[in-house]
């Protein structure tokens, strides 16, 4: 029976590891960073941004292409001339049609109609610059989704790194736990053999709590940072994510000499949308010229519907010229001149701005390094000095408060530690980001 028992207990206990293990996934930052193109919403709704610009090129095939259409109607008519002429088109006249009797009241006459119709621009100024505006519209999108895939990786490669962060304070603050537990072990060892009194314990235990509250907000600081994760990459499961790399310090000189790109996608995006602020620009200047289109028309004439015993074709071509519209022109023209003026002003701003935002970067960069080494140096010595206070405390030598000092600056050093590490990989991440 007692075996039995044992049995059913560890068969328990071996579900809730299973079931735990299920629940936390491991996994690389290129394996999330892969997933951003096809699952992240920023980066579709971006894409669909593009469509609907690929879509406006699309329709400036209309300046070259025919547009071509087919009617079939009918009608039925006693009126003279309506008569007469269906008569005529259906190639049914005679002689006896030219009696003034009947021509003045006709009988009642149907007459259907198929026509097919087709106009060919040949020469319209305007449209040939509003389609090369649309299509620097296009790639300015273009450009565009491609520069959001790149801001959403590095907002990817942030949220992988502060979960790290999340995961490597965890281990930090769970040794410190063990430690308080075993400095709270030697403390009320003290106190049984009268070396220490009860305040000396209760502030013992006062530390011990306090790194456990520090332990379960991290705990929950991992769950945070998963799910913003998850969120990133388009993923709705419930485990939780887990790096399969630690925290390390990638330090990397060369980042320091690279210089800022024009050929940026965001900046080309820029330079693209300033382009087709020029064509429109231009596309306003050449509405002043006259526009030459053909036409043509294919008709068959019948009293039947949907026959065609006659037929009829009609060929042509249309010169317009639209000299003066009441000043709407004039003001289209200046309007596009102010946009693409705008344009320019702020294609010029963003590259200068770009360009101060990335020394900034880069001297945050040396900043963060410097950071880096300094508290990781504070680290080795705050360890150092709790281990020498912790074997003075075990002979008696320490004061109990001392050590709890020392404790708490050791995990306060260490958790500052992960943080200038983190500060420094992303940093550098972003000054890569700037370079792209």
């Amino acid at each position: 029976m007692r075996v039995s028992y044992i049995l059913f207990i560890s068969l328990i206990l071996f579900n809730i590891l299973i079931g735990s293990a299920q629940q936390e996934i491991s996994i690389s930052l290129n394996e999330m960073l892969e997933k951003v193109e096809s699952n992240n919403h920023t980066v579709k709704i971006s894409e669909q941004d593009f469509n609907v610009a690929k879509a406006d090129y699309n329709q400036t095939n209309s300046i070259l292409l025919p547009n071509i259409s087919i009617s079939h109607s009918g009608i039925s008519t006693n009126n003279p001339l309506m008569a007469f002429g269906s008569k005529l088109n259906q190639e049914i006249l005679t002689q006896a049609d030219f009696n003034p009797t009947l021509l003045n009241n006709p009988d009642e006459i149907q007459n259907f109609t198929t026509k097919i119709e087709v106009q060919q621009p040949i020469f319209n100024a305007d449209g040939i610059f509003m389609r090369k505006a649309a299509k620097a519209k296009m790639n300015a999108f273009e450009l565009q989704t491609t520069r959001t895939i790149d801001a959403i990786k590095l907002e990817v490669t942030k949220a992988y790194m502060q979960l790290q962060v999340a995961y490597k304070a965890v281990e930090v603050l769970e040794k410190a736990k063990e430690a308080a537990l075993e400095n709270k072990k030697i403390a009320e060892n003290s106190l049984k053999q009268g070396y220490l009194q009860k305040a000396d314990i209760l502030s013992v235990e006062v530390h011990v709590t306090e790194v456990e509250n520090q332990l379960l907000t991290a705990k929950s600081t991992i769950k945070n940072a998963s799910d913003y994760l998850k969120f990133l990459v388009g993923e709705t499961n419930e485990a939780t994510v887990k790096p399969s790399t630690d925290l390390v310090a990638e330090l990397n000189l060369d980042v320091y000499n690279q210089k800022l790109s024009e050929n940026r996608a965001d900046i080309e995006a820029l330079e693209k949308s300033t382009e087709a602020y020029t064509n429109m620009h231009k596309a306003n200047k050449m509405s002043y010229l006259p526009s030459l289109n053909a036409f043509g028309s294919y008709e068959l004439y019948d009293d039947k519907i949907f026959n065609g015993s006659a037929n009829g074709y009609l060929v042509g071509a249309q010169l317009s010229w639209n000299v003066f519209e009441g000043y709407k022109r004039i003001g289209k023209t200046q309007k596009s001149k102010a946009e693409l003026d705008k344009a320019e002003i702020t294609l010029n701003q963003y590259k200068n701005k770009s360009q101060l935002e990335f020394n900034k970067a880069k001297r945050q960069l040396k900043d963060a390094e410097n950071s880096m080494n300094l508290t990781n140096l504070a680290v080795e010595q705050s360890k150092e000095a709790l281990r020498i206070r912790t074997n003075r405390y075990e002979q008696g030598l320490e004061k109990t408060s001392d050590v709890l000092i020392s404790e708490a600056k050791y995990l306060q050093k260490q958790l500052e530690y992960l943080q200038t590490v983190f500060n420094y990989n992303f940093t550098k991440a972003y000054v890569n980001f700037l370079t792209k």
